[in-house]
């Protein structure tokens, strides 16, 4: 499956300002919300926590994943954050991140979950898809943007239920 299958609009925001680690997990659950239909914010929001306290997510030059399998959940949903200014994150690379793509999934949903989280490393491993995420002013440049890279440089879809 592509990642840009799972981000609508009412899931990406770009130019946002977040002074911290909380709130950037609050404004990821809210985005993750609008795509669920029986969720609620501060459900994902403790559920991207509860993860986040195991150890960060943070994966270095800027980018973070946050990510759970939530109970309840009944499909995988995704929302990304690109930050005007990057924060501490507990970064492998102790560097601040400003990139965030955050993903929950059903609780039963392990293959799943692990080979989306594989695609994610991989799609934020390329340095110039990330320069123009962090150019990006508006949320539908910056979907196409990212459905311009799966078109031509990603690997096979990742499979999913």
């Amino acid at each position: 499956m592509q990642i840009t299958k799972l981000l609508g609009s009412d899931q990406v925001a770009v130019g946002t300002l977040a002074s911290s680690k909380k709130r950037v997990l609050e404004r990821l659950s809210e985005l993750l919300a609008r795509g669920a239909d029986n969720l609620n914010a501060t459900d994902i929001f403790d559920c991207l926590l509860a993860r986040e306290r195991l150890g960060s997510t943070g994966l270095g030059h800027g980018i973070a994943i946050p990510h759970a399998r939530m109970k309840g959940n009944q499909h995988t949903l995704a929302a990304l954050i690109c930050l005007d200014q990057g924060i501490d994150f507990d970064a492998v690379d102790e560097q601040p991140v400003d990139i965030f793509c955050a993903l929950l999934v059903p609780e039963e949903s392990t293959q799943i979950h692990v080979q989306l989280l594989a695609r994610l490393a991989e799609m934020f491993r390329d340095p110039e898809l990330c320069a123009y995420l962090r150019e990006a002013k508006d949320p539908n440049v910056l979907l196409e943007t990212l459905r311009e890279w799966e078109r031509n440089f990603a690997p096979s879809n990742v499979a999913t239920k």
